[in-house]
């Protein structure tokens, strides 16, 4: 693919345990969103809603063995859609993932 953004077939990077929060977990209730969904597109390289500056430092934070942050809307997207902002962020020793909403970081 030429948008680095998008992400690759295959993963980048171990993701560790995979934890998530109260409030990540009601807000995936709430919208009906598959979090392996996200947690794909997380270790496959695509930032979701990170500037492009985070990205090209998640992209780098790959090879250096740094913590890895994304960022993606939950629930309807586009004009008037009440979609939720939901981060993922992987740790740098890559021993744990954490899903969870920006207010409880």
């Amino acid at each position: 693919m030429s948008d680095s953004r998008q992400g690759e077939a295959r993963p980048k990077f171990a993701l560790g345990k995979v934890y998530a929060t109260p409030g990540a977990l009601q807000l995936l209730k709430r919208w009906k969103q598959d979090p392996t969904a996200l947690l794909s597109r997380h270790v496959r390289g695509d930032w979701g809603l990170v500037h492009p500056d985070d990205a090209a430092a998640n992209d780098i934070a790959v090879g250096r063995g740094l913590r890895i942050i994304s960022s993606y809307l939950a629930g309807p997207e586009g004009p008037g859609g009440e979609g939720e902002v939901l981060w993922i962020i992987t740790e740098a020793d890559r021993s744990a993932t954490t899903l969870l909403l920006p207010g409880e970081y």
